[in-house]
């Protein structure tokens, strides 16, 4: 029997029915589901938000977080997961194509476009961190860079547009770690980002692409299928993938309900929905537009000053401090004299890697980060290079770590300390306690410190004159009438004394 004729759709196709005013349903259509359940409620906070919506605060905190960003991304496309995730993504072609950073000249569909610079963002786990805890950034600003891109020229796309599907993208991440006391702790059965990245991404495509109150609703029923990762693997080169997988999968869920595709209605509302990832959880309607304040505003996020595990923040600030006790004048640690070496830090056992064997494993080491601070005076991105973990006298300071979990040091970003004790062979104790590390959210960094980690982090692959640039226009967003200028500097060819540098 002949199979019926399908019509085939193009992402081409899907991307040109982008429409400047997005539609809504007619007041006759609202239906008591429409009025009362979380799922809607989320749908029409989606479709609703306008620039107007916008505060300072919002705007500010926003375009620190895009800055920082693609700044990573950029470093991030010299690592060894992105090479493999770019090799992968060959096998996919389009005639509509974005930007893969750091390869100029190369195109893909916007998906996989998002995918592979979702994996370079977390490819050395550099990305800013909120709370509770989720990396917020990733899963979202691969997704609008590419999706900007790929749009007809007309009409055009302002910095404004993006810095409200940006935010947009961030608020619904937020607001579904608000609907669980879980999600506050440091994760244990899963990957965040996997989860409520994958509804932020698909948040962010849904506001740019105009997507109605029912398309809405349908793209986030469709994203929570496409959610999901385990972390069992966490300190391995897949961990990265969960950032990829959480911005491709939010376009593709965007796509499919604008085919037509239909998800349960009360996804967001039901325990097997996307109650099914947290524990005690307790959705709840949105507020109203007319009153409507954004966790941005509230919550500051976390800049990382160097790559690797939050939580090991905390223990570079502590062992930094204990060093000065020890080291003066240019004398080097005395490790010969280094009894033990002890942490008080909270239990986190995907961090707890007495003897890490790789990049990713020292990122997420506790007991690492501690020691090579001891030794250095600080973590730089060097610091995770396979010979600096190996060296001997890493080897054998790691051999005199030992772990304490005081019961009062629980595994919370907002509420965690570190205390670091070194005890000498000749019964001397030096400790030192943070409490709050530089970057964090309650200490965050200078715009001048944010803007030199990105001039670190983006000139590696960017030209002088393009790093600049980037900075004047992310600072200007707001300002910005089309971002096909911003999307151009993202591949522009890197000059040959550029492209020759490695890390």
């Amino acid at each position: 029997m002949a199979m019926p004729k399908t019509r085939r759709v193009h992402t081409s196709a899907l991307i040109s029915t982008r429409r400047p005013q997005a539609r809504s349903l007619p007041p006759h259509c609202d239906s008591l589901e429409l009025q009362l359940s979380v799922t809607a409620s989320f749908a029409k906070v989606i479709h609703g938000l306008k620039v107007g919506h916008l505060t300072d605060h919002v705007i500010q905190r926003s375009k620190r977080m895009i800055l920082d960003t693609l700044g990573v991304g950029f470093l991030g496309t010299n690592t060894e997961v992105f090479h493999k995730a770019h090799e992968y993504s060959k096998v996919y072609t389009s005639s509509v194509s974005s930007t893969v950073w750091g390869r100029p000249g190369f195109g893909l569909p916007p998906a996989y476009a998002a995918f592979v610079n979702g994996v370079a963002i977390h490819s050395m786990d550099f990305d800013d961190t909120w709370y509770p805890a989720t990396h917020p950034s990733g899963p979202v600003l691969p997704v609008l860079m590419a999706l900007s891109e790929a749009l007809p020229p007309s009409p055009k796309c302002s910095g404004l547009d993006l810095l409200l599907a940006f935010n947009v993208g961030i608020e619904v991440q937020g607001r579904l770690m608000h609907f669980s006391k879980e999600a506050n702790d440091i994760p244990k059965r899963f990957h965040p980002p996997s989860v409520v990245g994958t509804l932020g991404s698909a948040a962010a495509a849904s506001k740019f692409l105009g997507l109605s109150v029912t398309e809405c609703q349908e793209a986030l029923a469709i994203a929570v299928s496409h959610a999901g990762a385990p972390m069992a693997n966490a300190a391995t080169q897949t961990k990265p993938l969960h950032i990829g997988n959480a911005a491709r999968h939010g376009i593709e869920a965007v796509f499919l309900a604008m085919l037509g595709l239909q998800g349960n209605k009360q996804v967001l509302d039901m325990e097997t929905g996307f109650g099914a990832f947290y524990a005690n959880y307790s959705p709840k309607v949105l507020p109203d537009l007319d009153s409507y304040t954004w966790l941005l505003d509230q919550q500051d996020v976390a800049f990382k000053v160097f790559p690797a595990h939050l939580a090991t923040h905390w223990v570079a600030d502590a062992a930094a401090s204990v060093r000065r006790h020890l080291v003066t004048d240019r004398i080097l640690l005395p490790i010969d004299c280094i009894e033990r070496i002890v942490l008080r830090i909270p239990d986190v056992q995907y961090v707890n890697r007495p003897f890490p064997d790789s990049e990713h494993e020292a990122r997420h080491s506790f007991q690492y980060v501690a020691c090579a601070t001891l030794l250095d005076g600080a973590i730089t991105v060097p610091s995770f290079h396979k010979c600096q973990i190996n060296r001997p006298q890493v080897r054998e300071l790691l051999g005199k770590v030992e772990l304490e979990h005081p019961r009062d040091n629980l595994p919370n970003f907002n509420t965690l300390y570190c205390e670091v004790s070194v005890v000498l062979k000749d019964g001397a104790i030096f400790t030192e306690r943070c409490d709050t590390f530089y970057g964090h959210w309650r200490k965050p960094l200078s715009q001048k410190d944010l803007q030199e980690k990105f001039r670190a982090n983006a000139s590696r692959m960017l030209s002088c004159y393009t790093v600049e640039r980037l900075i004047e226009l992310v600072e200007n967003l707001e300002v910005v009438e089309d971002c096909s200028v911003l999307t151009a500097l993202l591949k522009e060819p890197s000059p040959p004394e550029v492209a020759s540098k490695s890390i």
